[in-house]
């Protein structure tokens, strides 16, 4: 029995060409024959441009846009999918989102970090959005993994940097290297690269590690992690927490009609 997996991006997909077919060959690469995952991004208009930095660097948008994280995530248990996907180093609303749904959700900062404490020690992330330092610092510290963060920096170039070059990759990569031995000396074992941009035109060029640290595809640990989790619930019946603030679902007609006050419905409807 296959696997339905639904991916949500913190990008307008539609406006970001080779990222968005970058993507899909590498999700067609690292996922099971059986599993299908199926790629969503933000609704048209959400940001001014291509680039969502100039909104996600403010904490209070990000919160707002983290809306259409929800909303997609209740019309994907709706729909049938067998687990969801936060698809962005921030996670937004994972905690939350969790909260409402009874199927598997899965983070690519948490699953990034979870998975880099089986490869080595201590872990550092890099970053092209410099403003998310505190908040993937203090995500860490929320996951229990504080301690084993050596830290967060400024990977070196941006957003458009990282699109110019899944046409011109090496001086890129030349920067990136850098920038991953600056934390390889101060410690790190392993290297997170920040967003899933950095993170997908890295694994397609074949960039697994840096003077025998591993460089982590963080988007095959969200993958894996949610296959994992699928088929637990299948053949052995695990699945989250149900109870507590932060577990417990809420009776689903009382879901429909808080989504229904918001008119956050609606936007489940869009953004596909």
């Amino acid at each position: 029995m296959g696997i339905r997996i639904w991916h949500q991006s913190f990008t307008v997909l539609q406006d970001l060409g080779a990222y968005d077919a970058a993507l899909k060959a590498h999700f067609q690469r690292v996922a099971r024959s059986d599993t299908e995952i199926v790629m969503h991004g933000m609704q048209p208009g959400t940001y001014r441009s291509n680039y969502p930095g100039e909104d996600i660097r403010h904490a209070g948008f990000q919160h707002l846009h983290s809306l259409q994280f929800l909303a997609a995530a209740v019309r994907a248990e709706d729909d049938g999918f067998d687990a969801y996907a936060i698809s962005t180093l921030p996670d937004p609303g994972l905690r939350e989102i969790r909260s409402l749904l009874r199927i598997p959700v899965v983070g690519y900062g948490e699953s990034a970090m979870l998975t880099s404490c089986l490869l080595g020690s201590r872990f550092a992330v890099l970053v092209f959005i410099n403003e998310l330092t505190d908040l993937i610092t203090d995500n860490a510290r929320q996951y229990g993994l504080g301690e084993r963060l050596v830290g967060v920096s400024d990977v070196g170039f941006r957003f458009t940097d990282v699109l110019s070059g899944f046409s011109d990759p090496a001086p890129l990569i030349e920067r990136f290297h850098a920038a991953a031995r600056a934390q390889i000396a101060a410690g790190a074992e392993v290297i997170i690269p920040g967003e899933a941009p950095l993170c997908v035109l890295l694994a397609t060029h074949g960039i697994s590690s840096v003077d025998g640290v591993p460089v982590l595809d963080s988007l095959s640990c969200w993958i894996k992690q949610a296959e994992l989790l699928v088929d637990l619930k299948r053949t052995s019946g695990i699945e989250r927490c149900q109870r507590g603030y932060f577990h417990e679902p809420p009776p689903r007609d009382r879901l429909r009609e808080v989504l229904g006050f918001y008119q956050l419905d609606r936007l489940g409807q869009q953004g596909s």
